[in-house]
């Protein structure tokens, strides 16, 4: 017998399939492709046991599996699915919704605060241009970076433009690692971070823009740069870089990707 398609069912297909790809995204980011690919396996030949074949016994104990299934599944992509939700409390659209009904002095404080945020950083970062120490400093946004402070030490301290540029001197044991920023407080030096492979960046940019190409890529963290060779100071921003920056470029890059 034939079935009547309508409009309800081509938005209920188009929002499954952008649901199944969503959840394909986060977990080949977080290395669990193979994971999935086992998961859909699994739906198809339940699908085919229990609604095609209509195989009764060996279909009810896959009923069963499923349901067991899906909790495992939020037990062991717990993070994930926390990194998610809070990714979608954070977004950008919603986050200007938030803007628009927030009262003036939280509007002055939020500018307080990224203004604090923004000045120990720019000066630090002139100071050590002017001295070509070498340094990468990573602000956090909504992406959490919480598995990348674990690669470095913790400070968890206010943010200080001494305490920058002592961090990042060249005798200093962390001074090789990245800095993390995340609420107003310095949370870890010596930080590991993801390396860019890609072929676009130019040659005489060295491992520390990289790095910093990669973490951009990754979240939507913001990171500054000082070259050890030239003394130039970067930002890669969302994948890419704005490169040979003053004082007032710098802190109005910054100013405007942090409201």
């Amino acid at each position: 017998m034939f079935f009547e398609f309508g409009i309800k069912d081509l938005i209920d297909i188009l929002l499954v399939a952008i649901l199944l790809y969503y959840i394909y995204r986060l977990m080949r980011d977080s290395r669990s492709g193979n994971v999935f690919n086992g998961i859909m396996v699994f739906i198809v030949i339940w699908l085919l046991t229990s609604q095609v074949l209509e195989m009764r016994l060996l279909g009810s104990i896959m009923d069963k599996l499923v349901s067991v299934g899906v909790i495992a599944l939020i037990v062991m992509f717990q993070d994930d699915i926390r990194k998610v939700l809070y990714n979608l409390g954070a977004h950008q659209r919603v986050r200007a919704l938030i803007k628009l009904f927030s009262s003036s002095k939280l509007k002055d404080k939020v500018k307080r605060d990224i203004k604090d945020t923004i000045m120990p950083v720019v000066m630090a970062s002139m100071n050590m241009s002017r001295g070509k120490v070498g340094a990468l400093i990573v602000i956090e946004r909504t992406s959490l970076l919480d598995d990348i402070v674990a690669t470095g030490d913790t400070i968890d301290a206010n943010i200080n433009q001494r305490l920058i540029e002592n961090i990042f001197f060249k005798n200093s044991p962390l001074h090789d690692g990245a800095m993390v920023i995340s609420k107003k407080r310095i949370k870890a030096a010596g930080c590991i971070l993801p390396v860019s492979h890609d072929l676009s960046i130019p040659k005489e940019l060295g491992l520390r823009h990289r790095a910093a190409m990669g973490i951009s890529q990754e979240t939507d963290a913001l990171a500054v740069v000082v070259s050890e060779e030239t003394g130039g100071i970067s930002v890669a921003v969302r994948g890419e870089f704005r490169l040979r920056l003053s004082a007032e470029e710098l802190e109005g890059i910054l100013t405007k990707e942090l409201e």
